[in-house]
C-alpha cells in the first residue's frame, strides 16, 4: 500500500480525463474559456489505463473520473468501462456537471458506478445562467432525476459564493427532505483561471453551518468517515444528508488519502501543489511499469502535510490560481 512520510495510506486516485468543459462557471474559469491543453499533450486512453493499472497494483482501490467535464472527452464511456474492469478496484465514481450525462446513466450503472458527484450551485434557472454562463439548467435536473431512478448515489456539489447563490443554501438543504441525496456546500477556492485573483471566501465552513443551523436548529452532526473531506450533518426526519467542505481553509487534510492525475498526466499529491511529476512523459520515454511504480512511491512519500504546506512549497505561486479544469476537479 502507498504510504506517505506521515503514515497516511493513499488509496484514492482522482483521474482528470480532459480539461475542456461545456460550462464557464465563474469560480472555475474566465468567460472566454482557457488555453486548452493541446491534443498531443493529453494522455491517450491507453496511457490513462496504464497509469490506473500501476496505481491499482500499488494498492489504490478507489478511482474517481473527473475533468473538466469528463463526457466532453471522445470515447469517455469506453474508457470508464475499461477502468471499471481493473483488478483490485472496488470503488469507481464520477464527477460531472450533468449536461451530457443523462444518456449514459444505464451504462454507468452497468459498469458498477454506485456514486456520482453532480455539480449544481443553484436551483434557480436564472442564477444558473449567471454562474455557469450557459442555459443548461434543465439538462442537469434531468441527469439528477435519471441518476436517482437508477439508484445511483448522488452527491450534489455546491460552491458557496457571496452575492451569487447564498439564497440557494436553504432550498438545497430542503432537497434532502424528500430525496436520498447528499448536498455538500464547498468553500470557494482560488482555482478560477485568473492569476490576478485573490480569493478569500466570506462564506467559510462556520458561516455556512451557522446559516443552516439558524433555519434548522435541530441539525445533528453525523460521524465523518475516515479521510472524509466533508463535515456531515442531518436534519431529523430528512431522507438525505448535508456536508460542508472546508476546501479553502483546508481543515480536513490531516488524514488525506488522495492523489490526482491531471489530463496531461501530471501526478499531484495535493490539490494546492504547484508542480508535480509528468507520468505521461515518462511512459512515452519508455520507462517500465516497475520504474514508474518506484517514481510514484517516492513522490507520494514526499506528499505535503496539508494544503498550506503544499502552497508554500510551490515554485510557482500563481499556479494555485489555475482553473480546476486544468488541475482536475
Amino acid at each position: 500500500m502507498l504510504t506517505d512520510k506521515f503514515g497516511r495510506h493513499i488509496n484514492y486516485l482522482r483521474l482528470a480525463v480532459v480539461d475542456r468543459c461545456n460550462l464557464r462557471c465563474t469560480y472555475c474559469m474566465p468567460e472566454n474559456g482557457l488555453a486548452w491543453i493541446k491534443q498531443d499533450d493529453l494522455m491517450t486512453d491507453e496511457e490513462m489505463l496504464s497509469i490506473c493499472t500501476v496505481f491499482t497494483d500499488l494498492g489504490v482501490d478507489k478511482i474517481r473520473i473527473t475533468g473538466g467535464e469528463p463526457f466532453v472527452r471522445k470515447n469517455c464511456v469506453s474508457l470508464i468501462e475499461k477502468i471499471s474492469e481493473l483488478k483490485g478496484l472496488t470503488d469507481l465514481s464520477l464527477t460531472t456537471n450533468g449536461l451530457l450525462t443523462e444518456q449514459y446513466i444505464p451504462q454507468l450503472k452497468a459498469f458498477g458506478i454506485k456514486s456520482v458527484n453532480l455539480s449544481l450551485d443553484t436551483l434557480d434557472e436564472d442564477r444558473f445562467f449567471k454562474i455557469t454562463r450557459r442555459k443548461s439548467f434543465d439538462k442537469v435536473m434531468k441527469t439528477l432525476d435519471g441518476l436517482l431512478k437508477h439508484h445511483i448515489k448522488v452527491k450534489i456539489n455546491t460552491v458557496v459564493m457571496d452575492h451569487q447563490n447564498i439564497e440557494d443554501i436553504i432550498p438545497l438543504v430542503q432537497l434532502t427532505k424528500e430525496l436520498p441525496v447528499d448536498v455538500r456546500f464547498i468553500e470557494e477556492m482560488p482555482f478560477n483561471g485568473n492569476n490576478n485573483s485573490d480569493i478569500t471566501p466570506k462564506w467559510t465552513y462556520p458561516q455556512i453551518y451557522n446559516h443552516i443551523r439558524d433555519h434548522f436548529p435541530g441539525i445533528k452532526k453525523l460521524e465523518d468517515p475516515k479521510s472524509s473531506t466533508s463535515y456531515n450533518y442531518k436534519i431529523p426526519g430528512f431522507i438525505g444528508n448535508i456536508g460542508i467542505i472546508a476546501a479553502y481553509t483546508r481543515s480536513f487534510c490531516g488524514d488525506c488519502n488522495r492523489i490526482r492525475i491531471t489530463p496531461s498526466g501530471i501526478l499531484r499529491t495535493c490539490l494546492y501543489e504547484g508542480g508535480g511529476i509528468n507520468l505521461k512523459d515518462m511512459i512515452r520515454s519508455g520507462v517500465t511499469d516497475d520504474e514508474l511504480k518506484n517514481i510514484i512511491i517516492n513522490s507520494i512519500h514526499h506528499k505535503p502535510k496539508d494544503g498550506w504546506e503544499a502552497e508554500q512549497q510551490s515554485l510557482n505561486a500563481s499556479s494555485i490560481h489555475q482553473s480546476m479544469a486544468t488541475i482536475g476537479g
